[in-house]
């Protein structure tokens, strides 16, 4: 840890801002985690009710200090009000979501195999379900200060399982995380749960990040981010004596495939709409389509010009941080220096802020360099000359959140290889529409194959990330009053179960 004390930063002005916030001591950061070790057993067993009740406590709370919190994100990330306001409430229907399946209570997929004496070899009373692992560790996203921070899906998900969490808050945005750890804190004190189920770590560094994931009581990560962050401490966290799961999300450019009856089918809003995709919130969203596909020839050149144009017309915006901004400086000159790009768009970036950049490069020149994800409003059209061009490279790119498809419906049965492709390579394939915009429900996959995450199992958005944060417990001939109550067979808490197989809320 670098200094006592650091300030959030305008990234419009470069103005260090008011007031200082104090680093979490190394003591201060072993007493939060042992509070959350000493809450575990504590929380877990708590009712899907009283969890139900702490969440939709901490989004009332949140949404009281909406006023104060957006104007401090204002200051410290330079986003758009509406944006930011926008993020608020979902991040509060985040919190109703998984208050509502806490309560719910079957995401913990009970099953019941009941016994059979008769049998040659007797069959043994069996019931399973998911249990909470412990104290998570959840990092806050630069470039979501509400939505995938302290109040975030990570943390809202955690806490729905039952497990504790201790929050290393971003340093970009300290007086935001404030005041949403604020939210929480009151919510559970509220709720009179234990101190340690929620807990929060400041600095303006790596280092507290590092000890909270070597940590040995510790269960899990949840960290957004840069691939250099993720897997720093993907390493730090195989490399403990008991290894933890880290579900990172870190790098994605989300493949976009035009075919020409796609371009027609789009119409005259389809340029607009992918301008406003790649330039939406500066172009800071992991699911930003950065890698676009567009036929060669003269549809395309001028789907092309039409997107550049309008890009050339949106106004240039702040990055989150000095550090982003630099980066992408260095993704889009690395771009541009690259044998057979070409730029389509007029402006670059420079230290008045990030202008949205187009470029384009033949099929046959592109190289795995150009794959590299560049944070920031730009996106690399590669121009082919048949569907086997833009399958074989889609096959050959690494793991992707998304993967997007502009086609002719009647054209999908011919585009076989193209669609199994991008099955493999992405955890959501979308046909029309761009990647941008997650939906926060039942079925969404925020997720996808290494390195879009370390985990391509799960998601980290949407109420199926609560698996995340639990494993599987059974349990064998136990009697039925000495169960959890999801799996005893009157089944009190009405959970759907897995009873012989057959699914049912009905009494055992």
């Amino acid at each position: 840890m670098t200094a006592d004390t650091f300030r959030g930063v305008n990234p419009a002005t470069g103005e260090r801002l008011e007031p200082a916030y104090p680093v979490t001591s190394e003591a201060e950061l072993e007493a939060i985690v042992q509070a959350a070790a000493a809450a575990t057993r504590v929380y877990a067993q708590t009712s899907g009710a009283v969890r139900s009740e702490f969440l939709n406590a901490a989004a009332r709370n949140l949404e009281a200090l909406g006023d104060e919190i957006v104007a401090r994100a204002l200051l410290e990330t330079g986003l758009p009000e509406a944006r930011l306001r926008g993020e608020l409430a979902r991040t509060a229907n985040q919190l109703r979501l998984f208050a509502r399946v806490a309560h719910e209570g079957s995401w913990v997929e009970a099953r019941l195999d009941r016994p059979d004496t008769a049998r040659t070899l007797p069959k043994p009373d069996l019931r399973s379900m998911r249990v909470p692992l412990g104290p998570v560790v959840v990092f806050g996203a630069s470039n979501f200060p509400l939505a995938f921070s302290v109040a975030g899906g990570d943390t809202a998900s955690a806490l729905a399982a039952g497990c504790p969490v201790v929050v290393k808050a971003h340093p970009a945005h300290p007086g935001t995380s404030v005041l949403a750890a604020r939210a929480i804190l009151d919510a559970a004190r509220t709720c009179g749960l234990p101190e340690g189920v929620f807990g929060i770590v400041y600095d303006d560094g790596y280092a507290a990040g590092l000890t909270l994931t070597e940590h040995p009581l510790v269960q899990a990560v949840a960290f957004t981010g840069s691939r250099a962050g993720g897997l720093a401490l993907l390493q730090a966290a195989q490399a403990r004596p008991v290894p933890i799961p880290v579900y990172a999300e870190m790098s994605s450019v989300n493949p976009t495939v035009f075919t020409p009856s796609g371009l027609e089918r789009g119409g005259n809003g389809l340029a607009g709409a992918l301008a406003s995709s790649i330039s939406g919130s500066g172009g800071q969203l992991c699911t930003q389509p950065g890698l676009l596909f567009v036929p060669s020839g003269p549809k395309g050149d001028a789907f092309l010009r039409d997107v550049a144009a309008q890009l050339d017309r949106t106004p240039a915006c702040t990055l989150l941080t000095r550090g982003i901004h630099d980066a992408y400086q260095r993704g889009t000159n690395g771009i541009r220096s690259h044998p057979g790009v070409t730029a389509i768009t007029s402006a670059q970036a420079s230290d008045m802020g990030a202008q949205a950049q187009l470029y384009s490069v033949p099929a046959g020149q592109f190289t795995p360099t150009l794959e590299a994800e560049v944070f920031g409003p730009v996106s690399l059209a590669v121009r082919y000359d048949d569907m086997a061009e833009a399958t074989s490279i889609i096959c050959s790119l690494e793991g992707q959140l998304t993967a997007t498809l502009h086609a002719a419906p009647a054209e999908l049965p011919a585009l076989g290889d193209l669609l199994a492709a991008m099955q493999d390579r992405a955890g959501r394939v979308l046909f029309g529409g761009f990647s941008t915009g997650v939906e926060v429900g039942h079925a969404v996959v925020h997720g996808g194959p290494f390195p879009a995450t370390t985990v391509g199992a799960g998601t980290s958005v949407g109420t199926h990330a609560i698996t995340r944060f639990t494993r599987l417990l059974a349990f064998q001939n136990f009697p039925d009053e000495a169960l959890p109550p999801a799996l005893q067979a009157a089944n009190l808490l009405n959970v759907l179960r897995l009873v012989d197989g057959e699914w049912s809320r009905e009494p055992m």
